[in-house]
């Protein structure tokens, strides 16, 4: 989209409260605002009324992007990766439909992060093993259910307890904690007097709306959606190993599989990549029509 380059510029954690600070400059957009600047856009092709949109909803990337904090990636690559969500929302948004940019904004912001972090995922250095890549997203969850919230190392018995429940070593659990636990957290304070208050402070109100509760729901269903319909294009042996491996709270080991099937550990590994780049595909294929059904019905 036009004047990309006239956008802040986060560099890093350094640069995180100059890049806050920049983007509340930007007013935000009464209704009306909105939908005359997206109708300047679309029948137009007004690239001032398009950066209008763009910078008034930076803040909204902000806020998203933070939540995907926990993930060991530079903040500066997830929220130049919503932005380039925000702009994709930006050029396809209807108002005539009746909602805000920003409900229909967050489906594109998170799908950009998140499609990010998956492609990001060998680039974490988090081992090979399926029991290290277990400890990697399960690891907040394994805390809480101990009470293990406070920030910093966590005690030897703490550690035991959670290496011993997702079967990786004391040492995969003590790195893997201080990996994930170097955030800054978003109710520590800007600077040491408390003076300029909390990051989340600088962040979009956080209280929920009719808009934002209904884009969730939306959101939510149409993954649930394209994910029921994209199993269907698994055999009986892919869809088992498929979900015993990815969908599954406690994956099951190749080994496991192994025996179950009574195939390899590698022909395993080899039927579940399969599955997943099936699934992946059929889902990228849902969701394309219905975007495409959307833009019919809208005209």
């Amino acid at each position: 989209m036009a004047r990309t380059a006239a956008l802040p510029v986060l560099n890093g954690e350094s640069g995180l409260s100059r890049y806050l600070a920049e983007i509340r400059k930007f007013p935000m957009l009464e209704p009306q605002q909105e939908y005359m600047l997206a109708k300047r856009w679309r029948e137009h092709d007004d690239r001032d009324a398009a950066h209008q949109l763009v910078t008034s909803h930076l803040r909204l990337v902000a806020k998203i992007a933070m939540g995907y904090r926990g993930y060991g990636l530079p903040i500066s690559e997830v929220v130049s990766e919503g932005n380039v969500g925000l702009m994709q929302a930006v050029k396809r948004f209807e108002p005539e439909k009746g909602f805000r940019l920003a409900t229909y904004a967050m489906w594109w912001i998170k799908a950009s992060i998140q499609e990010y972090i998956l492609r990001s995922w060998s680039l974490v250095k988090m081992g090979t093993t399926a029991n290290q890549k277990k400890l990697f997203f399960n690891l907040r969850k394994a805390k809480s259910k101990i009470n293990a919230l406070d920030e910093g190392d966590l005690r030897p018995d703490q550690v035991a307890t959670i290496a011993k429940r997702l079967g990786v070593t004391d040492q995969d659990v003590i790195d893997m904690n201080r990996r994930l636990g170097g955030d800054a957290s978003l109710n520590a304070p800007i600077r040491d007097d408390g003076e300029a208050g909390e990051w989340q402070d600088w962040l979009v109100d956080n209280t929920p709306n009719q808009e934002a509760m209904m884009a969730e729901h939306e959101e939510y269903d149409h993954r649930r959606d394209a994910l029921n319909g994209a199993m269907g294009v698994l055999n009986p042996r892919e869809r088992r190993i498929f979900e015993a491996r990815r969908l599954a709270d406690e994956p099951m080991t190749l080994e496991d599989l192994a025996a179950e099937f009574g195939v390899s550990r590698e022909r395993v590994r080899q039927i579940e990549v399969r599955a997943f780049e099936k699934v992946q595909s059929a889902v990228k294929g849902t969701i394309a029509r219905a975007e495409q059904a959307a833009l019919e019905a809208a005209h």
